[in-house]
């Protein structure tokens, strides 16, 4: 009976570092996600700082005080914090072969927030992978789809990956080829697409629309649009200007070409 008494006080002093420890990991866990929360309001607030600055600053203060508590906890269990870092200097080689990808995310991270190819709402596509970018911290970019699918990129495969920008400019150029048939005027046509443009707001006046043929094909003329707007009306105005030049093709007698067959019937 004594013997267990005994056992018992050794072990107790180590149960109450172990609460100690998991009270003060819960406390800096919820401290971590509340003051980066509060970070990333008050940077987000002001409106001459780009949403994108306080997600990354959010998240940096987040690890950096997650360290603190990690540190923390150890030295709970007499682990003094000279002995963390001849500890982590003595394993420095082994952590960075282990993490030289999450440490290349880590840099990655910190290029993309200085030099900003991308910012938070844009669409964007890296690597063949498109979609708007909903968030952007320390390791990570998030994209979500067309169609609301998410897509978690790796900050080091983003900054090594070709970024195509759709959202950079506040103007883009729709360009539309229509087809229509060697027996129609090229001239008519041009002119339908044109005065459906101008009657167009969205379309800009400068730089002025523009209709061009621009290939002979084996069964058509092709004539091409380009037009300037609003980047925010670039897929709606493609896909309503389409509409409207073939029903006005229709209307004006102007033929689209389309592969068909014709069936030759032999006399008796």
């Amino acid at each position: 009976m004594e013997e267990l008494m005994t056992q018992a006080g050794e072990f107790a002093p180590v149960l109450m570092s172990a609460v100690k420890a998991l009270i003060v990991l819960i406390l800096g866990w919820i401290a971590a996600g509340a003051i980066s929360g509060m970070v990333r309001r008050k940077i987000n607030a002001t409106p001459k700082i780009d949403p994108t600055l306080g997600n990354f600053s959010a998240s940096v203060v987040k690890w950096v005080i997650l360290a603190i508590v990690l540190i923390a906890v150890l030295g709970i269990f007499g682990i003094q914090a000279t002995s963390i870092v001849a500890i982590l200097g003595a394993a420095s080689l082994a952590i960075g072969l282990a993490l030289q990808g999450t440490l290349s995310d880590l840099a990655a991270g910190v290029m993309l927030v200085v030099f900003r190819p991308y910012k938070l709402g844009q669409f964007i596509d890296v690597g063949g992978t498109s979609g708007t970018v909903v968030d952007l911290n320390l390791f990570t970019t998030e994209l979500v789809t067309p169609d609301n699918v998410q897509i978690i990129v790796p900050n080091g495969q983003a900054w090594g990956s070709i970024i195509t920008n759709y959202s950079a400019h506040d103007t883009r150029r729709v360009d539309l080829v229509f087809g229509i048939d060697y027996n129609d005027s090229a001239d008519k046509a041009m002119q339908i697409i044109l005065d459906i443009a101008k009657s167009d707001s969205r379309i800009m006046s400068d730089p002025e629309p523009w209709v061009r043929v621009t290939n002979l094909g084996e069964s058509s003329v092709d004539l091409t649009a380009r037009l300037w707007c609003a980047a925010s009306d670039y897929w709606d105005l493609k896909f309503e200007l389409t509409k409207a030049v073939k029903e006005a093709f229709d209307s004006k007698g102007i033929s689209i070409p389309y592969p068909h067959s014709v069936e030759i019937q032999k006399k008796a």
